[in-house]
């Protein structure tokens, strides 16, 4: 019997140990998550998460936003699900990228970017370059691209555009053009990392060197803005 007692406060005891060290354990979460909550534009409960859940409290939100956003755009063109399924390495980097974009617009661009890929006719050929691309991208960059690719590829391919007014607005660079303004430093940032993902090409001069006044499309741009279009055809 003494044995029995010596072996239920021994037991007691290892009760107590745990959860004081889960107790602590919690507490040092919360306080992680706090501080991760400072350099993050969401709330102290969002911290926690990061650590806890990988974001879940938050992604649920744009989980289901995605859903219903793609739901939206299937309907208009005609289809209720998918005829051409996302291979694994292709779809999860697309939903783990899609539920963690903050901006509304750039959101409802990962769901064009699904809806294109899996369900038309002629479904657009997913590349991982596409998510890569959009995971890499501002408002500001997607603005731009929108702009410069309203216009005919042919019609720019070999001349450019002007790149003053962006990313309101550009020109068709003619012959003989007179040397146009630069654009603000922001535009011209957005510029330098659209051509390194490929997506415009600077102008070829002798000696290298960028040209910011003017910038030209590229194959892969002009790709990729049409998979982040949301299309009006139907079946």
């Amino acid at each position: 019997m003494e044995k029995e007692v010596e072996a239920v406060i021994e037991s007691s005891k290892a009760i107590q140990e745990v959860a004081k060290t889960s107790g602590q354990a919690i507490e040092a979460s919360k306080q992680l998550g706090g501080f991760v909550s400072k350099f993050i534009s969401a709330p102290l409960e969002a911290g926690v998460g990061i650590i806890s859940d990988k974001l879940q409290f938050i992604r649920w939100e744009k989980q289901q936003k995605l859903i219903v956003k793609a739901s939206q755009i299937m309907k208009a063109s005609g289809y209720e699900r998918a005829n051409n399924p996302l291979q694994l390495k292709n779809a999860i980097p697309l939903l783990e990228y899609a539920t963690l974009e903050e901006d509304d617009y750039l959101h409802e661009m990962w769901a064009r970017l699904l809806v294109n890929c899996t369900c038309s006719q002629e479904p657009q050929k997913m590349t991982r370059a596409f998510i890569e691309i959009l995971s890499q991208l501002s408002h500001l960059e997607v603005r731009i691209l929108e702009t410069i690719y309203s216009y005919s590829f042919r019609d720019i391919v070999y001349l450019g555009v002007t790149t003053e007014h962006l990313p309101e607005r550009c020109e068709i660079i003619r012959s003989g053009d007179d040397e146009k303004q630069l654009p603000p430093q922001e535009v011209r940032v957005a510029i330098a990392n659209l051509v390194r993902l490929g997506c415009l090409r600077f102008p070829s001069v002798i000696g290298g060197g960028e040209i910011y006044s003017l910038i030209l499309p590229t194959l892969l741009g002009l790709e990729f803005v049409s998979a982040c279009t949301e299309k009006t055809d139907s079946k």
